[in-house]
């Protein structure tokens, strides 16, 4: 009994080597990809040690004397603490709930357009603004919106109506509401490929089917499309929580003046000024206690919205 059980071990582990050679390329192609992972996100987990510590260049990680969490204390009691964490969240938020549902509408739409001419005409329109990079993009804006030189400016007044009457780089609203909708115009057509691929697997014959019990466009959009991509969205979403304190660091630096630090002061750009500029006299342990504490809070969310999906409809992603 017991050769019999060796060699159905042996034969398992043969096949498996079997399938190996048989897939090398394949696992060629992941090669690659494990080493990146490997160099850029394990082995800098090393360093995070320095935000337990009072990091000092000459003596290195393990030589700096360690200091538990004073560095978090320091943060969290800061005056910074509350105008970082809330503006943070303030963007992020603001820009999920309406840059969220917008690809999701817009491919819902789309797919519904009859003419692959016009339809692929529109998806190309609306992919370009996502290749602009983060530089040309505050470029664009600082053209079209400038008071004194800006586009927009110079239309008002060739109608006869003046000038803009404010600059939308200046003041916390008029930040806010720049950064969040000219990210809306880079982003809906890029984020709606997605739900497009999702809605190109839908059964043709439910809709033919539902044409014939006398469905509108409305109803079918509604009772077939909608329905095919709830596991797309809910996987999505998930994956948007868990960067809810992830707003980037160029576009906001490139924006940001002092008219607008009020708003424009998010973790990233702190972390960036505390860490690197002689400002902050390059607080190394307080920067790195900083962007521990942001990854620490994305991991949570993303772990209690995987949880909350997969008690309400059973999906998530683990």
């Amino acid at each position: 009994m017991f050769t019999i059980r060796q060699r159905q071990l042996g034969a398992t582990k043969k096949s498996y080597w079997r399938r190996i050679c048989e897939n090398r390329q394949m696992y060629l192609f992941l090669l690659l990809p494990i080493i990146w992972l490997l160099l850029f996100k394990y082995e800098p987990m090393y360093g995070a040690q320095i935000a337990f510590r009072k990091f000092k260049l000459a003596k290195g990680i393990t030589g700096s004397p360690w200091v538990g969490l004073e560095n978090f204390r320091k943060f969290f009691t800061s005056v910074y603490f509350s105008r970082t964490v809330g503006n943070t969240l303030y963007l992020s938020i603001y820009s999920l709930v309406v840059g969220f549902p917008l690809p999701i509408i817009f491919a819902l739409l789309l797919n519904s357009v009859r003419s692959k001419a016009w339809r692929g005409w529109i998806e190309n329109v609306t992919y370009m603004p996502h290749f602009i990079s983060t530089v040309v993009m505050v470029g664009m804006l600082k053209r079209v919106f400038d008071v004194n030189t800006g586009l927009l400016s110079n239309v008002l007044s060739l109608l006869g109506g003046g000038r803009l009457p404010f600059d939308m780089f200046i003041g916390d609203t008029n930040f806010r509401t720049l950064y969040i909708w000219s990210g809306v115009w880079q982003g809906t057509g890029w984020g709606s490929i997605i739900y497009m691929a999702a809605l190109s697997a839908v059964d043709p014959q439910l809709h033919e089917a539902a044409t014939v019990d006398g469905a509108t466009r409305w109803q079918r959009l509604l009772h077939i499309d909608l329905p095919a991509i709830v596991p797309t969205i809910t996987i999505t979403l998930i994956l948007r929580f868990g960067s809810i304190m992830g707003i980037g660091f160029d576009k906001v630096f490139l924006m940001q003046n002092d008219t607008n630090l009020a708003a424009s002061e998010v973790i990233s750009t702190y972390v960036y000024k505390v860490g690197l500029t002689s400002e902050y006299n390059m607080n190394y342990s307080y920067s790195t206690a900083i962007g521990l504490f942001n990854s620490v809070v994305n991991l949570i969310m993303i772990s209690l919205v995987n949880f909350i999906s997969n008690r309400v409809n059973g999906s998530g992603l683990w």
